[in-house]
């Protein structure tokens, strides 16, 4: 199962669109947002793609009160699950937190395969060696939304927990580019 995994789209509704287009074509199923959409309704643009979208507050938090009713809409494909989230996909334990000091303590923990965050705008990933003798990969997706930083966002391989760093596509309608920025595992 392939994932989108983003983060600080700072209501670009445009890059996301384009980030999740992308994705959807290269074959996700659902999408990680880690935090720090601002207007719920900037999510609304995801709907015609009919992915799960997971998503988390971050610290520009917008409006919580819409962001839980566009959860709530009976054809939405948003789940928002407030400041953190534990995911169980393709048998695979997630945690998604906005900080990334937060999803450092949380990835030693070893009680996760994955842990995403946002928030400084840093895209990388990394393997952390966990109390449990075992490996937790740490995802930091940069800003989708290209606040300070070009815009990216990374697309996991759940299966073989594989990793690719993507430039969103400045163009609607790009196909799945097949020059990642980065490829790690």
């Amino acid at each position: 199962m392939k994932v989108c995994i983003l983060s600080d789209s700072h209501d670009n509704r445009r890059l996301l669109d384009h980030a999740v287009e992308d994705a959807a074509r290269c074959g996700a199923e659902a999408v990680l947002h880690c935090g720090d959409v601002v207007a719920p309704t900037t999510l609304r643009v995801l709907k015609k793609y009919g992915l799960p979208v997971h998503v988390i507050h971050g610290n520009n938090t917008g409006d919580l009160y819409s962001m839980t009713r566009l959860a709530a809409e009976p054809d939405s494909p948003v789940r928002y699950h407030g400041q953190d989230a534990v995911l169980h996909l393709a048998g695979r334990a997630i945690f998604l937190v906005h900080y990334p000091h937060y999803a450092a303590a949380l990835a030693l923990t070893g009680d996760y395969d994955l842990v995403c965050c946002g928030h400084d705008h840093k895209v990388s990933i990394d393997a952390v060696a966990n109390v449990k003798g075992g490996v937790t990969h740490l995802i930091n997706p940069g800003t989708v939304g290209g606040v300070g930083k070009p815009p990216t966002y990374i697309l996991a391989d759940l299966v073989d927990l594989s990793f690719e760093i993507r430039s969103v596509p400045t163009e609607q309608g790009e196909a799945c580019n097949a020059q990642p920025v980065s490829v790690h595992s």
